[in-house]
């Protein structure tokens, strides 16, 4: 017999702890919603992109005047190529394109090895339920990387944001700056958080983990027994305990934009991170939750900053 669904489970907590049921999806307090399109473009001109979203529909999008788009660099709208992957962020109910990142995917691991004398190729675990990854860093992207990347060597974290090319993905920009410590010396929480914090404050970042179009997230504390991971229950951030399921409210302090976000997923390598965002003043250390690039873009996130400032608290 197998585990309940995300929103089986969800329903079953809020029965037991006694609770309404929360509602995923975004806060309506939060102004005019932003929404994530997903797509494989067909079509695209100065003024307007056609893509086949993963359900197999055809959507017709404007591109606004001001619209920006990124495919390993800066690029116009109209420059992107037919058949890139793409992932839009959309005001006026979703019909019109502000950005565009085209291929974009984000490596984040512990190096397990580093060969080459130019380009770069360093192989990495991403965790139990993520496997290994083999990533190439171009010669002219060592540079920006190694600097954010002091302890570039097998036992430490990597973390870069690029693009996905010929099968295989390309680092081209640090999404981080590297923590000290090797992967299995995560520091302990403060004694005062002891995870009994009503909200909780510090980092939100990315992944391309998630399939395409979920909106879901992934979350560090999570009991071992329930998310099948050995490496869970990892954090600095002294976050509370929570089952796959869980509806989290996750809020954008630099937006003030929030949602509720189911659990879907065990976030073991994001909680081995005791690291800050810088987006809109300095987060508290420790990242307290991995979201999907749809939920991540919908609260006012951009892919290639790589995080933002956030709060949580049960959805």
């Amino acid at each position: 017999m197998g585990y309940p669904s995300v929103e089986r489970r969800r329903v079953l907590a809020a029965a037991a702890l006694g609770r309404e049921t929360g509602t995923p999806g975004p806060d309506p307090e939060g102004g005019d919603p932003l929404h994530a399109v997903t797509g494989e473009i067909l079509d695209i001109s100065p003024h307007l992109v056609i893509v086949e979203t993963p359900d197999g529909t055809e959507e017709r999008l404007v591109i606004a005047p001001w619209a920006k788009a990124w495919n390993g660099r800066d690029a116009a709208p109209a420059d992107l190529a037919v058949g890139s992957m793409v992932i839009m962020r959309a005001l006026r109910e979703g019909r019109v394109v502000e950005q565009i990142w085209a291929d974009t995917t984000r490596i984040t691991g512990t190096i397990l090895s580093i060969e080459g004398r130019r380009d770069l190729t360093v192989e990495l675990d991403c965790g139990p339920h993520r496997g290994h990854r083999t990533v190439v860093i171009p010669y002219r992207a060592t540079g920006r990387i190694r600097v954010r990347h002091p302890q570039f060597e097998p036992g430490y974290l990597f973390d870069a944001i690029g693009v996905r090319q010929d099968g295989g993905c390309l680092a081209l920009l640090p999404a981080t700056s590297q923590p000290p410590y090797p992967t299995r010396a995560v520091p302990s929480p403060p004694p005062a958080y002891a995870g009994l914090q009503p909200r909780v404050s510090g980092t939100a970042t990315w992944s391309d983990s998630f399939d395409e179009e979920e909106r879901g997230a992934a979350y560090p504390m999570v009991e071992r027994s329930d998310a099948g991971c050995p490496d869970a229950e990892v954090s600095c951030a002294g976050l509370p305990y929570l089952a796959i399921g869980s509806l989290l409210q996750v809020r954008n302090t630099c937006t003030d934009r929030a949602a509720n976000v189911p659990v879907v997923a065990c976030g073991c390598m994001a909680g081995r991170f005791c690291d800050r965002c810088v987006e809109c003043g300095t987060s508290p250390r420790g990242r307290i939750v991995e979201l999907s690039p749809t939920v991540y873009v919908e609260l006012g996130g951009d892919l290639l900053k790589g995080c933002f400032n956030a709060q949580i608290g049960l959805g």
